[in-house]
């Protein structure tokens, strides 16, 4: 039986339901302990570019669940969904905006409580490689699969040697300074933004960096992913904020797992990490 712990406002992204790194069965053990009166699907919950091209991993019964305890929030909480379209998701697009029992599909969102006022959008729309040339940002994602397979690949050998878990990913963020550029320009992009909208803050994702911090006046929120960081956004009763890092005491095991003869799949973890290439292969975020 789990403990359920109450926030007004639940915020996760970047889930990619349908690929094989796609932390679901992490995020289930998560939302199973929580519940809230809003919970809002910052886009890339489901990743169509991948189930469209029928990738490896592509559907899975766990993904299916992810589905099954939204519900019965809905159900046990009167959990209000709001479901933001993403770039990997895109296929929102035909039929947002539309809302039916507590759920509603929309292309942004202005969540407002306590006075404060957030303009919730995935973020996409400041990449000009997910916006406008989908054709390379699609060519892109194939070099993101790749970089978490060598990843995880990595981290099985560093795992028979006895070390701690490490973020290739994260290691080569450091080290482009195109990547800390990238990032950089996005979050003011997204503060004007929330500033236009006459706004208090701005929640986004899309770049798989979770954050919380104040830029200029403007709150900014990026909620992580689930497919390594495994963040998510809580808002607590008081209006403050907070970034939640999923701790999955697991890795090692599930690493020294896959290596065994007969073992097939693995859906490698850590805490705290981030992604740091995204989806291009010419810009390191995406």
């Amino acid at each position: 039986m789990y403990n359920q712990k109450f926030y007004p406002t639940i915020v996760i992204s970047d889930v990619h339901l349908g690929t094989e790194y796609s932390k679901t069965r992490e995020l289930a053990d998560f939302l199973k302990t929580v519940n809230c009166n809003t919970l809002i699907l910052n886009g890339d919950i489901i990743d169509g570019w991948h189930i469209q091209k029928g990738g490896k991993g592509r559907w899975k019964k766990e993904h299916t669940d992810f589905f099954k305890i939204i519900m019965k929030m809905m159900e046990n909480h009167n959990t209000k969904v709001i479901y933001v379209r993403g770039n990997h998701d895109d296929f929102i697009d035909y039929i947002a905006p539309l809302s039916f029992a507590n759920i509603s599909i929309v292309k942004d969102y202005v969540h407002e409580r306590l006075g404060k006022r957030y303009y919730v959008v995935h973020g996409d729309i400041f990449d000009n490689v997910t916006s406008r040339m989908v054709w390379l940002a699609r060519l892109g994602d194939v070099g993101y699969s790749f970089l978490l397979w060598v990843n995880r690949i990595y981290n099985i050998r560093r795992s028979k040697k006895g070390l701690p878990y490490y973020s290739l990913s994260q290691s080569i963020k450091q080290k482009v300074k195109s990547a800390v550029s990238y990032i950089s320009n996005f979050e003011e992009e997204l503060v004007s933004l929330a500033r236009t909208r006459h706004a208090d803050g701005i929640i986004c994702g899309h770049i798989h960096q979770p954050a919380d911090r104040m830029m200029d006046g403007i709150h900014y929120l990026n909620s992580g992913d689930w497919v390594e960081s495994m963040s998510a956004l809580l808002e607590h009763e008081d209006g403050t904020w907070e970034v939640y890092r999923h701790n999955n005491q697991l890795l090692k095991a599930e690493m020294e797992a896959e290596s065994e003869p007969g073992y097939s799949h693995v859906e490698s973890s850590g805490k705290g990490l981030r992604v740091a290439f995204a989806n291009n292969f010419f810009n390191p975020f995406f």
